[in-house]
């Protein structure tokens, strides 16, 4: 059985897997009483009164079998709800960075339909297995107390089942591995080509990426056959080594009865028991087959939940059962924009689960703005020989405003993830008012950060709640004042329904330098975040609507630490210090001997 999923369950769902586990096993027991009180009266042992215990007794086995299933499906259904919780958290808390290194669709497909196929292991194998640890003995010693020659036949022949089912299981473990990465792989590329469509269509090659979906279909269909003739060829298998072994008990008896060496009674319950006891391996085998697709996803599932970097405070297993945010909330499966985590604590250990202990961590120090320091730090991406960044040493006193500028791919946006916690130096440290950024509660101090991306995400929820991302509990006042500091309050009143205008899927109803002057707006409206980082915020912007994010940034790095990611001359001038990054080495690093100069204000924000 699957180690970690039944711990799972364990601490989740146990008392609906006891339930489900307790009514499987009661009822193939009463196949015993079933089966005595049906040989007592077709011999004639019994009087025909005992046929309404008989009945009583399928009675009894028909509601336990209902039980069974009402069960088995909360336990299904409580099951994978918890595995997608913990692994939609785990997305959040994976970051951008090491998320990134996994296809997006197959990690979908994972979390969707990859789950759903726990069900036949969760209903359907784990109460087999329970019957199948159980009956067998039972039925044994019932065998041995009536008639010793059948029941050394069945103890002989009962293990020829179990061992051919796991010879052909070996097989089947593998093909089913291909069949759900296949089925992996066709989600991802599917929605890849989705997400890609406006451009295979200006670039005429919507057709062939047809072409390419239908051939991976075919790989995956592929697969499944191949799956389906083992399960065949198992099920095959497992019949013709339960029907031998049968005429193996049934011939016997039946010379001996002829023979007058066997009495009736005893016959028939030798004949009713047999059957029952090779019931339950073949019952086992068959589900097993049927319900490998879902341990390979679940499989899938644990490798993503243990997906750890050791050097991260905040990857450890054991803060993984956090609380989701409320659907108001929508940080659930993104990464954070504004610095800020999925909320919550941890609700219990995953491992009891699955985890070691939880590492000291020193809480973010004071609010105020903080000297960050950088001692020859040298920074790779998972799966990446070369350096983002090599040997860089760098300080940034208190309150200043730093701009990094260098060519695109240079090593710009890798300090700012290093800075986040996103990514993990590969030597040196980060120090945050003398203290190593890694020994801090990456929780708090995300909380002292606003972050503005290149290209902020959205959610389909209304603007207000889009502004309040990194404050969930802002007021609507505070909500159109970060709007107004940010420029976007004339265009977010000239929406339909103003703030409550729901924002459309990818934000397609807005322009770029409103969704630019929204993540703005979220910063604004964390007045307590002592650290501002921008990553090139006007990139792709016309000049109206660059001037009015100039204009919002000067005032939102007002008394901030901040860090700017820049190209343009504008965004530059707002910077007492410009370092420029070359190749992931700093280049040069020039302290501006004037003022910044001052941005006017546009009168009419951009659309």
């Amino acid at each position: 059985m699957h180690k970690d999923l039944m711990r799972l369950l364990r601490a989740t769902v146990r008392g609906h897997l006891l339930v489900v586990l307790g009514s499987a096993v009661l009822a193939g027991v009463l196949v015993l009483v079933q089966a005595e009180l049906l040989a007592g009266v077709l011999s004639g042992r019994f009087p025909a009164a005992v046929l309404l215990g008989l009945a009583l007794v399928v009675g009894l086995r028909a509601l336990l079998g209902w039980f069974q299933g009402v069960y088995g499906g909360r336990l299904a259904t409580g099951a994978k709800s918890e595995l997608r919780r913990r692994l939609l958290d785990r997305f959040g808390r994976l970051g951008p960075v090491r998320l990134s290194s996994r296809r997006s669709g197959e990690l979908l497909t994972l979390v969707g339909r990859g789950l759903d196929r726990l069900d036949p292991y969760l209903t359907g194998y784990l109460p087999a297995v329970a019957v199948a640890a159980v009956v067998p003995l039972a039925v044994l010693i019932r065998l041995f107390t009536s008639d010793l020659a059948s029941a050394v036949i069945v103890l002989v022949t009962l293990p020829l089942i179990p061992i051919f089912g796991a010879l052909v299981g070996m097989h089947t473990k593998t093909v089913t591995e291909r069949q759900f990465h296949a089925l992996s792989r066709l989600g991802g590329h599917f929605l890849d080509v989705v997400r890609g469509l406006p451009t295979l269509r200006a670039f005429g090659r919507a057709r062939h990426q047809a072409t390419v979906i239908r051939s991976v279909a075919d790989a995956h269909r592929s697969a499944t056959m191949r799956t389906l003739r083992v399960a065949f060829l198992s099920a095959l298998v497992l019949e013709l080594c339960a029907s031998l072994s049968l005429a193996l008990v049934a011939v016997p008896v039946g010379l001996r009865l002829l023979g007058g060496n066997l009495d009736l009674t005893t016959a028939l319950l030798v004949l009713l028991l047999a059957p029952e006891a090779y019931l339950p391996l073949r019952v086992m085998g068959t589900r097993f087959h049927a319900s490998m697709e879902g341990v390979a996803a679940a499989d899938a599932a644990f490798a993503v939940l243990d997906d750890t970097d050791p050097t991260r405070p905040d990857t450890d297993p054991a803060r993984l059962d956090t609380e989701l945010p409320k659907p108001s909330t929508p940080a659930v499966g993104e990464p954070p924009e504004d610095g800020r985590p999925t909320p919550g604590e941890p609700a219990d250990d995953r491992r009891l689960a699955l985890g070691r202990p939880r590492p000291e961590q020193t809480p973010a120090a004071d609010p105020a703005p903080p000297e960050i320091r950088l001692e020859h730090v040298t920074a790779t991406y998972p799966g990446q020989d070369e350096p983002a960044l090599s040997d860089v040493t760098l300080t940034i006193s208190p309150g200043e405003r730093v701009a990094l500028v260098g060519e695109s791919g240079g090593g710009k946006s890798t300090l700012l993830n290093l800075l986040l916690g996103f990514l993990t130096p590969t030597s040196g440290r980060i120090l945050v008012d003398g203290t190593d950024l890694q020994d801090l509660d990456l929780t708090e101090w995300r909380a002292r950060t606003a972050y503005v991306p290149q290209r902020p995400h959205l959610f389909t929820v209304s603007v207000a709640d889009n502004i309040r991302l990194g404050a969930p509990e802002a007021p609507l006042p505070a909500v159109r004042q970060a709007a107004a500091h940010a420029h976007a309050s004339d265009f977010i009143e000239a929406l339909p329904h103003g703030y409550d205008t729901l924002v459309g899927e990818r934000a397609a109803n807005l322009s770029a330098g409103q969704r630019q002057r929204i993540a703005l707006a979220r910063a604004f409206c964390r007045p307590d975040a002592s650290i501002l980082l921008l990553d090139e915020p006007t990139a792709r912007l016309d000049g109206r609507s660059e001037a009015a994010i100039v204009a919002a940034t000067g005032d939102l790095a007002h008394d901030r630490t901040a860090i700017i990611v820049a190209h343009r001359p504008a965004m530059i001038d707002l910077a007492d210090r410009v370092i420029r990054i070359h190749r992931g080495r700093i280049v040069s690093d020039t302290t501006r001997t004037t003022a910044p100069l001052a941005q006017p204000t546009p009168t009419r924000n951009a659309q």
